[in-house]
């Protein structure tokens, strides 16, 4: 592996792509906490359901970062370049 080939790939985490990539995966998360929050409510677990929520909204907090960080990336996409 070349070192240029080996550059791009530790840089493709903060592309355009990684980027994407990381706000699919943080997304599809979403639906075990979905999942989470159904189970919770029909157990009526008061402490479940209050994780649930806490880990609903570390993702939309993750989502966000990540969506910040895509228009900082611009056209400077490390892959691109």
């Amino acid at each position: 592996m070349s070192s240029k080939t080996l550059s791009k790939a530790k840089g493709f985490k903060k592309s355009k792509t990684g980027t994407y990539l990381s706000i699919g995966t943080t997304a599809f998360g979403a639906l075990g906490t979905l999942k989470q929050v159904k189970k919770a409510r029909a157990e009526h677990d008061t402490l479940k359901l209050v994780d649930a929520v806490v880990s609903a909204a570390a993702i939309v907090t993750g989502i966000a970062i990540l969506v910040r960080e895509l228009k900082r990336i611009g056209d400077d996409d490390v892959l691109l370049g």
